[in-house]
């Protein structure tokens, strides 16, 4: 009896990781950005693909210029960087769905928000 207690209650372990596995958050592709800060406004186009299950890299194609990003996802927390002549830019948020928002930090020169929406 103890054996096959094991046994359920190992598959429902494999079980349960295999299905959370296949809801991860998946933000691969063309997202186009809304940002509002205290110096401006703009519409870059992010295009991000996994590395890993946690690690992100892509491009960021904007007012600010063509950079390489790198980032993490953890669950729907999403974090994306670059650098623009020292600086650091920084998004942090959350991503439900083909949707993303959450507050952009431009290194020591603005601060502000983001919302963007996965291109189809």
């Amino acid at each position: 009896m103890k054996k096959l207690a094991f046994i359920l209650i190992l598959f429902f372990v494999v079980k349960t990781d295999f299905l959370l596995a296949q809801t991860a958050t998946n933000v691969n592709g063309t997202w186009i950005m809304n940002v509002e800060t205290s110096a401006g406004s703009g519409s870059p186009t992010f295009v991000l693909e996994h590395v890993d299950s946690t690690n992100l890299k892509g491009t960021y194609t904007g007012q600010l210029g063509d950079f390489e990003v790198k980032g993490t996802l953890n669950g729907n927390i999403i974090y994306l960087e670059f650098s623009i002549s020292g600086e650091i830019i920084e998004y942090n948020g959350t991503v439900t769905g083909n949707e993303m928002k959450g507050k952009v930090k431009l290194g020591t020169m603005a601060e502000g928000t983001f919302t963007g929406k996965k291109k189809e």
